[in-house]
């Protein structure tokens, strides 16, 4: 009862601070509202965590605070001394790969040989769908060539390691989920490649080769580092494995931080559009899954599995890439902003299905 307490204060403060930016805005003063944005959003994050029903979305809450600390002083976020932040991407990418593949192992592709036309179905959602859809988004758009192109090529990502973590929540198929975003990510240096060059070449120059070589640093060496560590080091440095997740989630906090600040001119410009673009990109990731589950008569528990497989993108692995085109400010943005959105929306489809099935 006490902590029950703690977190309603902890809300309040978060209410009175959102009230001040409401205000603030009102009379227009919308750069003075800047830090009390960040802690309203923060201490929101905070908050949720007291009660179970949106202790889901405390993730979702921080990035967002994080987003409006970089979009308001994108320069603390830009470089440490004379160092450039955008150089941390591509290793914390590779770290987050590396706690991936620790949690790997056989087992995981047992599922495969168990309900094989559920995880084809899976990784084809996830390569047709998804790019199809993107590239519709990104040649109807009317946005610039880069930041078209940033939409195909996160609609081309590999399932989103978060997803069996949203399957779990949504009742659904955890053991699926987790065969996909393998297969998907493993699949990944290969498959991207041919589908920019496909969809993206009228937007920007893709080297196919280079392309490929850049993803299998970034995915595979470092998630077959993590599988090695498994085998044979596995339960021998506990903390380690304790460790990763929280380590895997600061580093998505701060990819998406250094994002949003080193693109916050290009956001600004195209914010709400770019915001939709994605968000319906998302959605409609979401709805086909499942409907494409249901037209080839996959139960219900794998229908929503392919539904939060497919609407899931990997944001951080775009981000990697991104950053290996030297277009993080610009091909990177749409990743940045899938981040927060899908978060939220992952959260809120999960909850619903979770209601659903605990009212049967």
């Amino acid at each position: 009862m006490k902590n029950k307490l703690i977190y309603r204060y902890v809300l309040g403060i978060s209410g009175i601070s959102m009230a001040i930016v409401g205000w603030l805005f009102s009379v227009g003063k919308p750069t003075e509202a800047g830090p009390f944005l960040i802690v309203s959003l923060a201490t929101l994050s905070i908050g949720v965590k007291g009660f179970s029903w949106v202790s889901g979305l405390s993730f979702t809450l921080l990035i967002l605070s994080v987003v409006a600390a970089s979009l308001y002083y994108p320069d603390f976020f830009l470089t440490i001394g004379n160092y450039e932040t955008a150089g941390l991407i591509t290793p914390l990418i590779q770290v987050i790969m590396f706690g991936m593949g620790t949690s790997m192992g056989l087992n995981d592709f047992f599922a495969l040989a168990k309900s094989p036309k559920a995880v084809l179905v899976g990784v084809g959602c996830q390569f047709t769908l998804m790019p199809g859809l993107a590239f519709g988004i990104a040649f109807f758009s009317g946005f610039p060539t880069e930041i078209a192109a940033g939409i195909i090529l996160l609609g081309c990502a590999p399932t989103s390691v978060a997803s069996p973590v949203m399957c779990y929540l949504a009742k659904a198929n955890v053991a699926l989920t987790i065969t996909i975003v393998s297969v998907t990510t493993l699949i990944a240096p290969f498959v991207i490649p041919l589908l920019m060059k496909l969809l993206a070449d009228g937007f920007i120059e893709i080297d196919v080769l280079a392309m490929m070589w850049n993803i299998i640093q970034i995915v595979l060496v470092p998630i077959g580092a993590g599988l090695l560590f498994n085998k044979f080091l596995s339960g021998k440095a506990i903390w380690l494995d304790k460790a990763m997740p929280y380590i895997s989630m600061g580093g998505i906090v701060l990819i998406v931080a250094i994002i949003m600040a080193a693109g916050q001119e290009s956001l600004l410009n195209m914010g709400l559009l770019l915001i939709l673009a994605v968000l319906i990109h998302n959605l409609l990731g979401y709805l086909s899954g499942y409907w494409v589950g249901r037209f080839f008569n996959l139960n219900e528990q794998d229908c929503r599995t392919i539904s939060i497989a497919t609407g899931m993108q990997n944001a951080g692995l775009v981000s990697g890439i991104a950053k290996t085109m030297g277009k993080i400010a610009t091909v990177g943005l749409a990743s940045a902003v899938c981040g927060p959105l899908m978060g939220f929306t992952s959260s809120v489809l999960a909850s619903y299905w979770n209601s659903k099935e605990s009212k049967k």
